[in-house]
């Protein structure tokens, strides 16, 4: 399945851009076979990974929403959750309910996320890729007014999953409104999860976050999409293979090692047609990606598969099952450094398309 997938380059998400006009033209120029929704965090701060998905949340007020908080004991969550619960039912039902509406990505939170649809809507992609922050990250920095996780909080978890899936619902019917053809990709940006395990939240049930994640994935991919899951940092296969997502990307720039930890589960996922997005263009820092050239990110990327066969996993479902991501978001790169590693992510497809 998705076998065109093969080496295909797609970006994790935030530019440093401080005009849509420029971040629409890079992905017309490097992303044009998958095109992405960019997050502007120099825009407005409103573009966040974890702000941006806010609205909708009972009692939320979008003019402060960095000081939001969940608060089961206010009146005005309180009566929002009953509506936001009612609302969540009509729409998991029925994609196409116009209550899904009220869950948009407003323009004050995704200032290109218009101008992304027009790119669906005039070069009809075969995929296009939209994201959410994962749950595990937004449910360890949401806090109640005494400063306890949401993720402690079943209420709380059970909301935050609930709005994490009609945001997703909302972006999959933009654009397949945009181009019915066009088949959405869907990422979770879970940056926290490499935390998982560790001290900070051992009391946090391993099997619970699966299970919330893998939700949310099965959603998507009932409704015509491709789930995929970001993480950044040394984590947990395992973990993730479970998860039942389509697409795992990873820092395979710092961490390709570590993958060879988890063979039975890597080549379990790559067997049941899972993708592994090997995000070798990092995006650290700038003098790293001045040092760097196409040869030396074949030879990494070669090096990382090679990781692999060398402890039995067949090269060619490695490969086909491959494609190349930068290592995360770009956005803490200045222009001129964002744009060089996304060229490189492009030419890095390109020339590996060529070889395999």
């Amino acid at each position: 399945m998705y076998q065109d997938l093969k080496l295909q380059a797609l970006a994790i998400g935030s530019l440093p851009y401080t005009d849509i006009n420029s971040a629409i033209n890079l992905i017309k120029k490097d992303f044009s076979e998958i095109p992405f929704v960019p997050q502007l965090i120099n825009i407005s701060k409103n573009e966040d990974m974890i702000i941006q998905f806010f609205e909708g949340l009972p009692a939320f007020k979008p003019e402060k929403p960095e000081e939001f908080k969940l608060d089961i004991e206010n009146e005005d969550f309180i009566l929002g959750l009953e509506t936001f619960l009612s609302d969540y039912e009509e729409i998991i039902s029925d994609i196409n309910s116009p209550v899904l509406e009220k869950y948009a990505i407003s323009k004050n939170f995704s200032h290109a996320f218009e101008q992304f649809t027009k790119i669906i809507q005039n070069s009809k992609p075969k995929y296009a890729k939209a994201q959410i922050v994962g749950p595990f990250t937004l449910l360890t920095t949401l806090t109640d007014p005494e400063g306890n996780y949401a993720i402690y909080d079943e209420t709380y978890k059970e909301i935050i999953t609930k709005l994490l899936i009609l945001k997703a619902l909302w972006q999959i019917k933009c654009i397949k409104d945009a181009n019915p053809d066009t088949t959405p990709i869907i990422f979770m940006d879970e940056p926290t999860l490499s935390q998982l395990g560790t001290s900070a939240y051992l009391s946090v049930d391993v099997n619970e976050v699966i299970k919330t994640i893998k939700e949310i994935s099965e959603i998507i991919k009932s409704n015509g999409g491709i789930s995929a899951i970001h993480c950044c940092g040394k984590f947990d296969w395992e973990i993730l293979t479970k998860t039942n997502v389509n697409i795992i990307d990873f820092d395979a720039y710092s961490f390709s090692e570590n993958i060879t930890l988890y063979k039975q589960n890597i080549e379990a996922f790559l067997n049941k047609d899972g993708k592994i997005g090997w995000g070798i263009v990092p995006t650290s820092d700038d003098k790293l990606l001045n040092k760097l050239n196409i040869d030396t990110l074949i030879k990494k990327y070669t090096d990382s598969v090679n990781n692999l066969t060398k402890i039995g996993i067949d090269e060619k479902l490695i490969i086909d099952n491959s494609i190349l991501t930068p290592s995360c978001g770009a956005g803490s790169l200045s222009i001129k450094g964002a744009e060089r590693a996304m060229d490189l992510v492009f030419e890095l497809s390109n020339e590996l398309k060529k070889r395999f």
